[in-house]
């Protein structure tokens, strides 16, 4: 049971960790798209950076890494955004994976001390006399079953855990490549329209 116990504790701290700092990442891609699209439009490239600065996600933070390269080639803004995703992104995929490692974990943990704890049993009743030996028995095959639900409960937990997070992370990982590709398609068609001067205020 303490085996269990500890993957059980892991898999919680895991989820705990992981949703606050999915929901911290979270941005409305909309609206930040929407917010972009005006200030590129309008060349304010200064107010973009500030307001990425101020947003403080992963999205936000790609798209300004490719803001502030925007007076370069669209190859060197491609390039700093690939930069920037490639610090981001590993962060917001981290340690879910090792959800499902737990739940087996858990599983077979719960399974290994059914087994053992059967065999614990049936060995303390061929010792027994006559009249203990179904109390021994009940007890023993109790043990093991409260193992076996115990491990099933914590791979649940986990599991579940486990295919929300990832669901999340997905949605993530979509907004940023989708919004990186429409900014940039932003900066690419209306660079006449960009005020360089906002840029050198900004940076």
């Amino acid at each position: 049971m303490y085996p269990i116990l500890f993957w059980q504790i892991i898999a919680i701290g895991i989820i705990i960790e992981r949703s606050i700092y999915l929901y911290r990442s979270s941005i409305n891609r909309d609206v930040f798209l929407a917010t972009m699209q005006k200030c590129i439009l309008a060349g304010d490239i200064g107010r973009a950076i500030k307001l990425c600065s101020a947003a403080n996600a992963p999205l936000a933070r790609i798209v300004k890494a490719g803001l502030m390269k925007v007076n370069r080639p669209d190859s060197e803004v491609q390039a700093a955004m690939d930069e920037a995703a490639l610090r981001e992104l590993p962060k917001i995929e981290q340690r879910t994976g090792y959800l499902a490692l737990l739940a087996n974990l858990a599983m077979l943990s719960g399974l290994l001390g059914t087994v053992t704890g059967l065999i614990a049993a049936f060995g303390a009743v061929a010792n027994a006399d006559a009249a203990s030996r179904a109390t021994m028995l009940a007890r023993g095959i109790s043990e093991a079953m409260n193992c076996t639900a115990f491990g099933l409960l914590a791979a649940i937990i986990a599991l579940i855990g486990f295919a929300v997070l990832n669901g999340k992370t997905q949605s993530l990982l979509d907004d940023i490549n989708g919004a990186t590709v429409q900014v940039m398609n932003l900066v690419v068609n209306n660079r006449s329209k960009i005020n360089l001067q906002g840029l050198q205020q900004a940076a």
